[in-house]
């Protein structure tokens, strides 16, 4: 008997362990995701499972909040919170932003093909898995998909802004892009990029600017904490029509992601670099007559493949984390 209570024990302490070890590393896919300009941190919460607890938990931290501190203490008031799980969940989501924020920089410039062809396979399975969620299939699911397709869309073929990155600035750009990070589909990078403020922020994230980056932290957390209220209300109440639209984001984001692309014209960021301002996409072998460097067919389809098993590879790590 007291062998078998030490088992369930032990047992129970290794499962609480795994699941911490498991939220952490959830956070670190996140911010991998949240890194690359296109690719949106909450897509990876969704297909992990951990969304809804995510939103759930953000949702509580509200005026009332202080209420709770007063009856149960700072304690009951963290566990009110979930406070454990966000906790393991930003702080993945930090050390992956700070650990691969110079490696997709680096990939980026010198083998974007195969780094956009993984995040082109992720997020195509990533749509069948959004919609494997939807209970009920009605027309209004199906205006729903389009109606998000076509926003995302248009957000991607929107010209950068020439936003200065002043202190306020920074802080306006944070609230913008949590809003866009916590949204499947919409990737906060991208919106920082149409700001004009992907540089300065990565930058910032790379040369560990402590200054920029507690304003950027700050205007995450206003927009976080007010952002997280109206999406979790409209997920509890319009669950299947707000699935469809998140789809729908992640449908007309496709574009943005293709590996093969023309740049047409370019600008100069604060920087002082050159960055491309408009491209076209083109087909793999129109890729080669036009810019006169290789396609790279292979590697991208076997990027796409990778991508399709990252995210197979999560749903199952969601369900064993469950």
């Amino acid at each position: 008997m007291y062998n078998t209570c030490n088992f369930i024990k032990s047992f129970t302490l290794v499962r609480i362990t795994m699941s911490k070890i498991f939220t952490f590393l959830k956070g670190m896919a996140m911010g991998a995701a949240d890194v690359v300009p296109g690719v949106s941190g909450g897509t990876i919460a969704f297909i992990t499972g951990i969304y809804d607890t995510l939103l759930e938990s953000i949702r509580r931290i509200n005026p009332s909040l202080i209420r709770v501190i007063k009856q149960q203490g700072i304690k009951g008031a963290f566990e009110h919170i979930n406070g454990t799980f966000l906790v393991l969940l930003f702080s993945g989501i930090l050390t992956s932003i700070f650990t691969f924020a110079r490696l997709i920089t680096w990939m980026l410039h010198t083998h974007p093909i195969p780094l956009w062809s993984f995040f082109f396979g992720l997020i195509i399975v990533s749509v069948i898995h959004m919609f494997k969620q939807v209970e009920q299939w009605e027309i209004t699911r199906f205006i729903a998909v389009a109606a998000g397709a076509f926003f995302a869309y248009g957000i991607t073929v929107l010209h950068p802004l020439t936003m200065e990155p002043t202190l306020p600035n920074i802080v306006i750009a944070g609230a913008i892009a949590i809003c866009a990070m916590i949204l499947p589909g919409i990737s906060g990078s991208f919106i920082l990029l149409l700001l004009g403020m992907y540089g300065p922020v990565l930058a910032a994230a790379k040369s560990f600017d402590i200054v920029t980056l507690a304003l950027f932290a700050l205007g995450c957390l206003i927009g976080l904490l007010t952002f997280s209220h109206l999406l979790s209300w409209v997920l509890r109440h319009y669950r299947d029509i707000a699935l469809t639209f998140l789809t729908g984001l992640m449908i007309g984001t496709l574009s943005k992601i293709w590996p093969w692309k023309e740049v047409l014209t370019w600008r100069t960021n604060s920087s002082g670099e050159q960055v491309p301002l408009l491209e076209q996409n083109l087909s793999p072998f129109n890729f080669e007559q036009v810019t006169g460097q290789p396609s790279l067919i292979v590697y991208a389809i076997i990027a796409t493949i990778v991508g399709f098993g990252v995210v197979w590879g999560l749903e199952k790590f969601a369900d064993k984390a469950e």
